[in-house]
């Protein structure tokens, strides 16, 4: 007896030692932060001991690539000390405090850096450092506390393999030193770390498959590591999306769950670029906006019935055509009154569900109060939802139709604005020719695959018109959308008045700031900007090739996009308009037929 419980104990002791394998995984995350403590540490005593530049800019390199060790971790349980870390170096308007935050983190400390350090900025940088290694400590403490599942690590390294498509390889967080691609090569090289803890279980049949597409990873990086050049369509091809498949299917057959939440990129999608990966019910913010095939026929009924103006004169179809992506392809809309114009430039609404805010000024976060603000605007359609709702009551296919669509048959101002964002909510799904080339159903002409490179390279678009969705919400998590400060002229080749988001918040950052629209489906919806001021892609084009308003001389502190020329040559901006054109749905190119 005495034997069985000793060897019992001795079970429960090999049991205690031996960890789980997100513990392992944990324990390695916790090393790295050690580490990057460490590295930000000699940058800062570089830093006070007067190194040389080309010193202290190889401490920076190499304290933000001991970063892209954590990030994957980091990111997933502590997003908002992650940002501080490591978010864009732009002020950022706290809505429920409304006050204005300053940035701070690696990206400020990049601008005090690179492309040149002067020994000015030093109590600065030291100033921003110690921000840094605090933010760092804050970090360490909350992994303490960190309740890691093997679902949880999963789920963090296909998030992370998506930040890398989305964030790290177009530049997102290297703005001025474009160290890119090395940094990318450091976040596949701890997926791999993470990874190989799970391939060594019997269960998995693909692990040689997927740290064989690892190691192509890392040797492609290191061989192609030049930014302007990199080739980002072969890479997010023939490593990533091939990568993420992997790290599923390892997932399915170590029976490991995958996430139980509703999320705008849904938790079954293998690639960022499967068809349906995107739930726009999961943009839509409550279970009772649920869309259903009836709430969208009668959506679509109300969408062209002038029953929702004041005067029963315009419906929202006449602003917005259905043969030019739900545009008008005017630089602005003519008003009820027949005269006057609105005020911006109609967008599309294709795809505009999946994003977090509307209207060009953010205002609204919802599809449904989108449609409630466009119907009570005077100026649009000077209408009324309940009276709209007395008028319709008197119509009985109406009365049927709402039968069909709402358990409770009732005619009013949810049931309107629901339907109607419900068929919105239904032109948001994408088929296009770039959709298919990411599925391997289709090539790219050369100057496309020229002008994607371009798009999520040089050229910086993806860096604020993130892929695949090519607006502004926020990979990975999409979990909301950002707006910009572009400086867009006139008519008079001045900055244009408009004040954009600062009628919304008065917080001075805001001025000129505009939601970042799609340009999905671009090549049908001219003339561009908020104002309508440009008619081609071109103009579009050599606009943000002179760096904006501050390009064009405007006085513009605030502006967010970077005011550097891209120097693109004439064929690169042709290519950059080939990549465009492939971002038409097909339905629109058949009906074109």
């Amino acid at each position: 007896m005495k034997k069985i419980y000793c060897l019992l104990l001795l079970v429960a002791f090999v049991a205690c030692q031996k960890k789980s394998k997100h513990q392992e995984v944990n324990k390695l995350f916790q090393s790295d932060i050690t580490l990057l403590i460490e590295k930000v540490a000699k940058l800062k005593y570089s830093v006070q001991s007067d190194s040389t530049e080309v010193q202290i800019q190889r401490q920076f390199l190499e304290a933000h690539k001991a970063y892209k060790k954590v990030e994957m971790i980091g990111e997933y349980y502590s997003p908002a000390v992650s940002k501080a870390i490591n978010g864009p170096a732009i002020p950022e308007f706290e809505e429920n405090d409304k006050v204005t935050v300053p940035p701070e983190g690696f990206q400020v400390i990049e601008e005090l850096v690179f492309p040149k350090y002067h020994k000015e900025s030093k109590q600065e940088l030291l100033e921003e450092l110690g921000v840094l290694s605090a933010n760092l400590t804050r970090l360490e403490k909350v992994s303490n506390s960190n309740e890691l599942t093997d679902a949880h690590v999963f789920d963090a390294m296909r998030l992370e393999v998506y930040r890398i498509i989305t964030l790290g390889i177009t530049g997102f967080d290297s703005p001025v030193v474009l160290n890119s691609i090395p940094e990318a090569s450091v976040s596949v090289e701890t997926i791999e770390k993470y990874y190989r803890i799970y391939a060594e279980d019997k269960k998995v049949s693909n692990a040689k498959q997927v740290l064989d597409i690892l190691e192509k990873g890392k040797k492609y990086l290191k061989a192609n590591n030049n930014f302007n050049a990199f080739d980002r369509a072969h890479f997010i091809k023939e490593i990533l999306n091939p990568l993420n498949k992997g790290l599923f299917k390892t997932q399915a057959e170590l029976g490991i769950s995958l996430m139980k939440e509703q999320r705008g990129l849904k938790v079954t999608a293998q690639t960022l670029f499967d068809k349906d990966a995107f739930d726009a019910e999961a943009f839509s913010g409550f279970p009772d906006y649920k869309t259903t095939p009836e709430k969208i026929a009668l959506g679509k009924k109300l969408f062209n019935d002038p029953v929702l103006s004041g005067n029963n004169t315009r419906s929202c179809a006449s602003c917005h055509h259905a043969e030019k992506a739900f545009t008008d392809g005017l630089e602005r809309a003519v008003a009820l009154d027949g005269k006057s114009m609105i005020q911006r430039n109609t967008p599309t609404l294709t795809n505009i569900a999946f994003q977090r805010v509307f209207f060009a000024d953010s205002r609204v976060s919802y599809l449904e109060d989108q449609a409630v603000a466009v119907i009570k605007n005077e100026n649009e359609m000077h209408g009324s939802l309940e009276k709209s709702a007395l008028a319709i009551q008197k119509n009985p296919d109406y009365v049927k139709d709402f039968k069909k669509a709402f358990p409770k048959g009732e005619i009013n101002e949810f049931e309107i604005k629901n339907a109607l964002a419900s068929y919105i909510r239904s032109l948001s799904h994408y088929d296009s020719k770039f959709d298919a080339y990411m599925q391997n159903k289709t090539n790219f002409t050369t100057d496309e695959k020229v002008g994607f490179n371009l798009f999520a390279g040089k050229a910086k678009c993806a860096t604020c018109h993130f892929i695949p969705l090519t607006n502004g919400t926020v990979p990975p998590n999409f979990d909301r959308s950002e707006s910009e400060v572009l400086g867009t002229p006139n008519k008079a080749k001045k900055l244009d008045g408009d004040l954009g988001k600062f009628v919304i918040t008065q917080a001075a950052i805001h001025k000129y700031s505009f939601k970042t629209p799609t340009i999905r489906n671009i090549e049908l919806t001219p003339p561009y900007m908020h104002n309508g001021v440009y008619k081609t892609l071109e103009e579009v084009i050599d606009f943000y090739n002179e760096g904006g308003g501050r390009g064009l001389g405007f006085d513009l502190p605030n502006q967010t996009l970077p005011e550097d020329k891209l120097n693109l040559s004439d064929k690169e901006k042709k290519q950059l308009v080939a990549f465009m054109k492939t971002l038409t749905d097909n339905r629109y190119l058949e009906n074109r037929e």
